[in-house]
């Protein structure tokens, strides 16, 4: 069991499920969400090639809401961010943080469960940041993301260099094609690794 600062996590492996899973700690997301990454990861770079005004969009694994946040701003009052966390308390601290920053009201917070995201509507475009490594069933999770997104729509994924090996990012690649989508290996940044899947 996770015990940190006095929550405890629940230990998603030990479930009977017959896979193993790792959930990163909610208050972990301060050391890689926040202003830094922000000025280095500027989110309308990153996503306004694809992510344009009355969009539906999807932040899977959203943290404390580096993409959501971003992409409301890019979405605008006519779109839709659909915020997508394991845990509740990210979800509360990425409302927080899209209050201040002029958006909940574009922003619908989701909470999956283990094994899916659960969301019942399509979207335009989904992303997911240094997230998809800690799924429990990769492929599941890719074919989710698949049947959510509309012909067309794409999704763009990052992996922490330090963290996930590029042997590993190379084999999430290769499943995402398997599933039928049409990968684009995308030049690393900051460390991370990045692509983007077109459907």
């Amino acid at each position: 069991m996770w015990k940190e600062r006095g929550e405890i996590l629940p230990d998603f492996s030990k479930f009977n499920w017959g896979i193993t899973m790792h959930v990163c700690p909610w208050w972990l997301a301060y050391t890689f969400d926040n202003s830094l990454r922000r000025m280095l990861d500027p989110v309308d770079e990153a996503l306004s090639k694809w992510v344009k005004p009355g969009m539906t969009v999807l932040d899977f694994g959203c943290g404390f809401g580096h993409y959501s946040i971003g992409m409301a701003k890019l979405v605008g009052k006519s779109g839709k961010v659909v915020a997508v966390d394991l845990q509740d308390k990210m979800l509360e601290m990425m409302m927080k943080r899209a209050a201040k920053a002029g958006v909940a009201d574009i922003i619908y917070p989701h909470k999956s469960d283990p094994l899916r995201i659960g969301y019942t509507g399509k979207v335009d475009f989904a992303v997911s940041g240094h997230v998809l490594h800690e799924a429990p069933d990769l492929r599941e999770s890719l074919r989710e993301i698949f049947s959510l997104l509309k012909l067309g729509g794409g999704f763009y994924f990052t992996e922490p260099r330090m963290h996930v090996s590029d042997k590993f990012f190379s084999e999430e690649l290769a499943a995402a094609e398997k599933i039928g989508f049409s990968v684009t290996k995308l030049p690393s940044v900051l460390l991370a690794n990045r692509a983007y899947l077109a459907k």
